[in-house]
């Protein structure tokens, strides 16, 4: 054979070789199982977080400034007043449970919400009183002789009273208010708003009050809301 035709085959054959083990390694790839990954912390993590994670925290409630133990009345507390456990600031308003007690009445004080800044010039405040007594009970929702008009009724905190409004005056002190009545649990409560003081003009020099009549109403108004009976 010529020497140029020897040397040609060769190369062919070698290429031919080649060409072969590389096909033959193609194929061993394809057919051979992908490496496993392990799991990541990342790849497991849910997608979404769980709903008692995601849930938020209802909001604290603020203890009530005044309550009877259930059920009864109680009152939420109202920013810019003092809660007190007697009725003994106004010239006035006799000191019983009621702003017009009957005879042999036997009701007690609960709680006064007094404004802040209140004094003998003009003071305002709410207070609650109550009676278990049969003759208070019987005789509740009975507007007084004292009451200035004919009496209507009103809500507090969904509960259906009886209210009805009255004024009184002597020797320069003053007094108006604003009463509700009800009967719950078997008992009579009493809700008097309470605006009282005496006529700044009567001091030499005038006195100033430690806030207006408007003032006064919208505070008592606050405080009347956030009554609330319990059960």
């Amino acid at each position: 054979m010529h020497p140029t035709l020897r040397t040609v085959l060769a190369g062919a054959a070698m290429v031919a070789l080649a060409t072969a083990c590389t096909a033959s390694d193609t194929d061993a790839a394809r057919q051979a199982p992908a490496a496993s990954v392990p799991p990541t912390t990342a790849a497991t993590a849910p997608d979404t977080v769980s709903p008692a994670a995601n849930r938020a925290s209802p909001p604290a409630q603020a203890a009530d400034a005044f309550a009877e133990s259930a059920p009864g009345i109680a009152v939420r507390p109202v920013a810019g007043t003092t809660v007190l456990r007697d009725f003994k600031r106004s010239y006035l308003a006799m000191d019983a449970w009621t702003l017009y007690p009957a005879e042999g009445s036997t009701g007690r004080p609960l709680a006064a919400l007094v404004l802040d800044g209140s004094n003998e010039i003009t003071s305002a405040e709410m207070r609650i009183g109550r009676s278990d007594g049969a003759a208070d009970v019987k005789a509740c929702t009975t507007p007084p002789p004292d009451a200035a008009a004919k009496a209507d009724t009103a809500d507090v905190d969904g509960v259906r009273t009886t209210h009805f409004s009255s004024s009184d005056a002597a020797m320069s002190h003053y007094l108006s208010a604003d009463s509700y009545r009800v009967v719950q649990g078997g008992a009579c409560y009493a809700i008097d708003l309470i605006i009282a003081g005496t006529r700044p003009e009567v001091y030499d020099p005038p006195r100033t009050p430690p806030f207006t009549a408007q003032q006064a109403k919208a505070a008592l108004a606050s405080m009347l809301a956030a009554v609330h009976w319990t059960h």
